[in-house]
């Protein structure tokens, strides 16, 4: 299969070539020439499947031949090595715990695959691979733990200062070796600016080879639609078979994206909600038809704090840029963070399940739309005890905090400060 640019499908690449430069030459993201659909059968029998049976199955015509499918077999299976259970909160919405991996966040699904395709890609590689990903969170600890020591790539994380949580910078800041973590003086919507810059500057391309492992990237954006195949396995084994609704929350929309392409496969989802903070610029475009980006603004669900969302231009490339297209398939919500801490605070004592500032969204989202005799399952996208200062004092107790994400805190963080200019960024890649 062979991707194309959303800037112009006559710009085709091969998958290697996608993965390795992230972000085409004219600035647009890559997209498969075609979105293949799956068989009938896989879809009657899904709930017999494993999760890397599913894996396998649902990215083997994207990434196989150029792959060969034996070694993807293997590289899903290793990639995959973690559950990812629905869990039951109401009688109508359900929790797709995506928080059970090394990181305890959502984005270690897509960060394990890359780093095994990378891996498999960089093998004939003279010159090392250098990975630029900017950060609101969780992005950057699980790309940083997922190519953690792999020989012959060096990651760089560009995180804001100031508005990461405590937790989630010491996963990434703490490592050493080959990643380097870089605190810029600005918003994540400076970091990713700087990133893009970085990808067309002819001097680092000239001396470095670059690649992103931000959603912008196809390797990390495609396993993601993974676990909504997975999320609706099981919920068919608990007898729902329609009137499933996906609520999505949202910041960088790749998240959705990928459940969109799932659906576009074939997957039976009715239809998807995305949930925002108060960065609601995709909400508002879906009400007025004007897409309207604006600077970020810090909200205690940080990992959604993005004001120009990148994958947007995914979404409007798979429904040709149509509003009435994207507004049927998507439904947008927002909600302050007052409403977050209420919603957390009403679901443990009523339902007695902590949700993070993230899922919360999602969990209210479902809440307010479901319709009569649909089912409703979040994404529950990183573990409460990652944001102890937002949970904590709203629960009025503490969060249990799971052994592996006890060993990051007790690490020392490294960083470097730069500010938000591609000339720093491109001081600190050349030293």
């Amino acid at each position: 299969m062979k991707f194309y640019s959303t800037n112009s499908q006559d710009v085709k690449v091969s998958l290697k070539e996608a993965v390795l430069k992230g972000l085409a030459a004219d600035k647009g993201l890559y997209m498969p020439e075609y979105i293949p659909e799956l068989e009938k059968d896989f879809f009657d029998n899904i709930q017999d499947k494993t999760l890397p049976e599913i894996g396998f199955e649902v990215l083997k015509p994207f990434f196989c031949p150029d792959i060969p499918e034996d070694k993807f077999k293997a590289l899903v299976e290793d990639a995959l090595n973690f559950d990812i259970p629905a869990v039951k909160v109401t009688d109508d919405i359900y929790s797709l715990e995506l928080f059970h991996g090394p990181t305890l966040a959502f984005k270690d699904i897509g960060a394990r695959f890359m780093a095994r395709i990378l891996s498999h890609f960089v093998a004939d590689q003279k010159k090392d691979i250098n990975i630029l990903v900017a950060t609101s969170g969780d992005t950057g600890s699980a790309v940083a733990n997922g190519f953690y020591k792999v020989p012959g790539i060096n990651v760089f994380v560009l995180y804001p200062k100031g508005l990461v949580s405590e937790v989630q910078e010491k996963q990434f800041t703490t490592l050493g070796e080959n990643i380097t973590s870089i605190e810029v003086d600005g918003t994540f919507d400076d970091c990713q600016r700087i990133v893009k810059e970085a990808f067309l500057d002819k001097e680092l391309n000239e001396k470095l080879i670059l690649t992103s492992a931000n959603s912008i990237n196809l390797a990390r954006l495609l396993p993601q639609s993974i676990y909504y195949y997975y999320g609706y396995a099981q919920l068919r084994k608990a007898g729902i078979k329609d009137d499933v609704v996906y609520c999505v929350p949202s910041g960088n929309f790749g998240n959705i994206t990928a459940g969109l392409v799932a659906q576009t496969m074939g997957l039976p989802v009715k239809r998807f909600m995305a949930a925002t903070n108060i960065n609601d610029i995709v909400p508002e475009y879906l009400k007025s038809g004007l897409y309207s980006p604006k600077p970020s603004k810090a909200t205690i669900a940080n990992a959604m704090d993005v004001g120009d969302p990148s994958n947007f231009v995914r979404i409007l490339d798979l429904y040709d840029s149509k509003h009435e297209l994207v507004k049927k398939k998507i439904e947008g919500c927002s909600f302050t963070d007052d409403e977050i801490r209420e919603g957390v605070k009403r679901v443990d004592e009523k339902e007695n399940y902590i949700l993070d500032p993230h899922g919360a969204t999602g969990y209210m989202a479902l809440e307010k739309g479901l319709q009569k005799g649909e089912k409703g399952i979040f994404l529950e996208t990183a573990h409460p005890a990652k944001f102890p200062e937002v949970v904590e004092p709203v629960i009025g107790r503490k969060v249990v905090v799971p052994e592996r994400l006890k060993a990051f805190m007790d690490g020392t963080p490294k960083s470097v400060a730069s500010n938000a200019s591609l000339e720093d960024l491109k001081a600190h890649l050349l030293k």
